[in-house]
């Protein structure tokens, strides 16, 4: 076979692999009547493919397509066999190499789709690694490797579909990744109850809006903090890294001191780590959170590890800039670096590890920013960053130390 041939081959498997399950998802839900053989309105939907290298995104704007077709997915996988061809006789032409020395570029793409139940999702990939954002819920729901049904999020499928309700008692506990304000001790100071969070932050829908290959979520200004919360998410063109920036806007209400929180919640991993500084601000290396310690909490060389406790919930607070989730198939990595001479809330803590008991088995990482008095018109972000690799190491705090000594 020609190497244009076997290139032709190998996109067109990616987009395949890619794109299926949108298509599911999309043929499943119009027969539900959820999805565009409903009727819904999908004709603006934003559609991006683009090789992973140096040149420019190829965009492409198929509105009449989408409501001639019937289907985003459709229109998705119809454009990726387009691109195909569309590159096939320049990468011919460039490359006269033999089937084994052509390479093999993944394919990126945004398209948007119906996520379990949720209209109007949004899936995002690289190529290497794909996000599932849910603006209905105001979270990024799952960061999974391209191409596979699942990821390390974790996802509570017993709410799928489910519409956030502000005026609830009982919280919406959807899974995935969210922002709240910190510290959860000033909740009961500036709203009328001490838990669920604060309406804005946490059970409404967000607006989400689309920049290139960059997903941006606004959300309402929360009624008694004020505060408009912001996130922007994107995906390295090159690894398999998604960075989710965090930006709290003061729109109205009196000044105070909060600090941005990010809580991501994971599926019951091996181990759950924190790579300590250095120099620790904190006695022992952590700040117990909660009566007792977490099971098999251990430090050794710089680095905490422990394990979910089915029968009971645990936190512990750290002063770490990355944290660590360690499934058995992979290995994901936060990053959002501590900040000197800066005040944390949670007795200074800038990273903390929650378990949770059965029978929702889940861990949440969570990283903090430093407290900042916000006056109306300011604005403090926090950025955080997530690596997703498959495990090489049997040993799991050697998969850690491993990523580590990178």
């Amino acid at each position: 076979m020609k190497p244009a041939g076997v290139l032709s081959m190998r996109i067109f498997r990616v987009c395949a692999n890619s794109l299926k399950r949108v298509f599911a998802f999309s043929l499943r839900d119009a027969g539900a009547g959820r999805g565009p053989g409903s009727g819904a309105h999908l004709q603006n939907d934003p559609l991006l493919l683009h090789a992973m290298e140096g040149r420019e995104y190829l965009r492409l704007r198929l509105r009449d397509a989408t409501t001639l077709v019937g289907s985003p997915a459709t229109v998705a996988l119809l454009t990726a066999v387009c691109w195909m061809g569309a590159n096939l006789g320049v990468e011919a032409s460039e490359h006269r190499k033999s089937a084994n020395e052509v390479a093999f570029e993944p394919v990126g793409f945004l398209v948007r789709t119906n996520y379990h139940g949720w209209a109007d999702s949004i899936l995002l990939s690289n190529g290497r690694v794909e996000a599932v954002i849910v603006p209905a819920i105001g979270r990024v729901m799952q960061f999974r490797f391209a191409g596979e049904e699942d990821g390390p999020f974790w996802e509570n499928r017993a709410l799928d579909g489910i519409k956030p309700e502000p005026e609830s008692k009982e919280w919406g506990n959807f899974g995935g990744d969210k922002t709240w304000p910190a510290p959860q001790t000033d909740w009961p100071k500036l709203t009328p109850r001490a838990w669920p969070p604060p309406v804005a932050f946490d059970s409404m829908p967000v607006r989400a809006s689309v920049d290139g290959f960059n997903v941006n979520l606004i959300s309402a200004v929360d009624p008694h903090y004020g505060i408009r919360a912001y996130r922007e998410i994107k995906l390295d063109l090159e690894r398999p890294v998604m960075t989710v920036t965090t930006t709290y806007e003061k729109v109205s209400g009196q000044p105070f001191r909060v600090a941005v929180w990010v809580i991501t919640q994971l599926k019951d991993p091996v181990i759950a780590c924190a790579s300590l500084p250095e120099f620790e601000r904190l006695r022992g290396g952590y700040y117990r959170q909660s009566d007792e310690l977490p099971a098999n909490l251990k430090i050794e060389d710089e680095l905490v590890s422990l394990t979910r406790d089915p029968k009971a919930s645990h936190k512990i607070g750290t002063d770490a800039g990355a944290l660590f989730w360690v499934g058995k198939d992979a290995i994901l990595r936060i990053d959002s670096p501590r900040q000197l001479s800066l005040q944390y809330p949670d007795d200074g803590c800038s990273a903390e590890i929650y378990t949770n008991p059965d029978p929702l088995a889940y861990v949440e990482l969570e990283m903090l920013g430093p407290l900042t008095k916000m006056i109306v018109g300011d604005k403090i972000t926090r950025t955080s960053s997530y690596t997703l690799l498959r495990r090489t190491e049997v040993v799991p705090d050697l998969e850690v130390r491993k990523l580590l000594s990178r």
